[in-house]
């Protein structure tokens, strides 16, 4: 039993499993659909900007002496570098490296698992932390979910 968040699943587990199923699916079963080469180039860009928030997110974890896996035991809530912009920097990246992915290699199942992943990480990983949080550190959460948007635009 943990400490953290009740969460079914591992998000970096989920994210890595549907990116190999939608290589296998996207490259011997669905065709591709050709894409403006500028595209591909936005997709260079995400997917090396997703690496960098991943990195960013997890760093800073680390630096807290926190871990970043979802259902351990937190001590503080972290407010600075790129989660003074983000709620879930890691969760992020992992929805933009699989958008970044079909932009890149055409293949309309990396697009359709960034779907589902952000709907799953939303909707059962996200919001159980949330919930969890909330319970631990009431007012400061509540305030720093007021500040800081859960996603960047959302």
């Amino acid at each position: 039993m943990s400490d953290g968040p009740n969460i079914v699943g591992n998000p970096l587990r989920v994210a890595v499993g549907l990116l190999v199923a939608s290589y296998v699916i996207g490259e011997f079963i669905i065709p591709k659909y050709p894409l403006i080469y500028a595209l591909k180039i936005i997709g260079i860009l995400g997917l090396i900007s997703s690496v960098l928030v991943f990195f960013a997110g997890f760093n800073i974890f680390k630096s807290y002496g926190e871990d970043p896996i979802p259902t351990s035991a937190t001590m503080r809530i972290i407010s600075t570098g790129i989660f003074a912009y983000t709620r879930n920097p890691i969760y992020l990246s992992f929805v933009m490296f699989h958008v970044s992915m079909f932009l890149v290699f055409e293949n309309v199942m990396y697009f359709l698992s960034s779907v589902g992943l952000a709907i799953w990480l939303h909707n059962y990983v996200i919001k159980s932390e949330e919930n969890f949080l909330q319970n631990k550190f009431s007012d400061e959460y509540d305030q720093y979910m007021k500040a800081v948007k859960r996603w960047i635009f959302l």
